[in-house]
């Protein structure tokens, strides 16, 4: 069992708090030793939210207070990876877990069940973001890629090469918001291609139902594996994995 564990980094300086072309992120994975369900990934997030409170975690929680949210990417993500909770932490997240971990009690309430959470499995990488002159292949499961706004836009489509087209342009929309949220300027064009669109359906989100797609694609942005991409990925939706052989 993990009782505590402190990651120690030095300091960003003043040039490295600058938007970078090439730009290394640190990615940690934390996998706990239980399941929960996939719809039991938002009380997941709340538990951890009540354990290390409201007061300076922003990134645990992305609401500012008065019912007004921080729309920036999420740098914690909550998962359900192999049918366990998980937790990806992306940059300033691997700093701030700690907060989670200094409790001396991590035992979770959870749809009415008590967890005692162990850790199974850390993976802690650093990756190098650019824009490669090769392409890399991904699969992206319940991508929530259609708001309010685009949705009808989408709908209106009738041929489904241009419906493609429109979810490609979405997905590039969707790295570039990763991107900003990392602070990686990307300063080449990104480019993506869907190979199959393997299922649209719908998907419960706070109670209503929205779309999800289930997509394989490929892309000259390497993205690591389990981030988020589209609406709600601090939920668990749109995880990307890369089509490979790869184990935790």
């Amino acid at each position: 069992m993990f009782n505590l564990f402190i990651f120690i980094f030095d300091k960003p300086n003043s040039e490295d708090k600058m938007i970078e072309q090439i730009k290394k992120i640190r990615i940690l994975n934390v996998i706990f030793d239980t399941e929960i369900l996939g719809h039991e990934i938002p009380a997941f997030r709340g538990a951890i939210v009540n354990k290390v409170g409201t007061k300076d975690t922003l990134l645990f929680h992305n609401h500012t207070g008065n019912n007004e949210f921080n729309y920036k990417y999420p740098l914690i993500q909550y998962k359900q990876i192999s049918k366990k909770p998980a937790i990806v932490c992306i940059d300033q997240g691997v700093d701030e877990i700690h907060k989670f971990f200094e409790n001396k009690n991590w035992d979770l309430d959870i749809s009415g069940r008590t967890l005692s959470m162990k850790i199974d499995k850390l993976n802690m990488n650093q990756f190098t973001m650019q824009v490669w002159n090769k392409h890399f292949q991904y699969n992206i499961h319940h991508w929530i890629a259609l708001n309010q706004e685009n949705f009808p836009k989408f709908q209106a489509i009738d041929n489904l090469t241009d419906r493609i087209l429109f979810l490609e342009n979405t997905l590039k929309a969707n790295i570039l918001s990763f991107a900003k949220g990392i602070e990686w300027a990307v300063d080449k064009q990104i480019e993506v291609k869907i190979q199959d669109l393997n299922q649209m359906r719908p998907v419960n989100l706070k109670g209503k139902k929205v779309t999800g797609f289930d997509v394989q694609f490929t892309s000259n942005v390497f993205l690591p594996n389990f981030i988020g991409l589209g609406k709600s990925v601090s939920l668990g939706y749109g995880v990307v994995r890369a089509i490979k052989n790869y184990e935790l």
